[in-house]
């Protein structure tokens, strides 16, 4: 997926992390609880660290500034897609970096390099060469 979260706030960009199918059913939900693409830019921006820091202050009224409730579980969400998007791709890397180590060393070396078991080694390297994922998180700016 080339495209990314940021600079430009359209719902496309905002929502890079996710499939194109399901990108008009997740803006409409945003939309009829009256979250704007600029909402969720910057939650995805922050790491959801302002809705965490607000949630957890104490005051009664903490979702308020947020629009609601509904907002902040929707926002809350996609901060949550987002972060299962970069986990994944991490694991890909991951996988392809296993699956080289493969190439030059035992499973039972790599295992104990990695400090797992030397069957994880073999569920580690199983790459998912058709997954697309985007370019860099949407905190970075290039």
């Amino acid at each position: 997926m080339s495209s990314q979260p940021g600079g430009d706030t359209s719902w496309d960009r905002v929502l890079a992390h996710r499939t194109p199918d399901t990108r008009d059913s997740i803006r409409e939900r945003f939309e009829s609880a009256g979250v704007t693409a600029e909402q969720v830019w910057s939650a995805l921006s922050n790491g959801g660290d302002e809705l965490f820091a607000a949630a957890t202050s104490g005051a009664g009224d903490w979702a308020e500034p947020f629009g609601g409730p509904l907002p902040v579980a929707l926002i809350a969400a996609e901060v949550s897609a987002l972060t299962a998007h970069l986990t994944s791709r991490a694991s890909a890397v991951r996988a392809l970096a296993v699956e080289a180590l493969l190439d030059e060393f035992s499973a039972v070396t790599v295992a104990g390099r990695l400090g797992v078991s030397r069957q994880k080694v073999y569920d580690i390297a199983r790459p998912n060469p058709t997954s697309s994922f985007v370019d860099h998180a949407p905190w970075r700016l290039s």
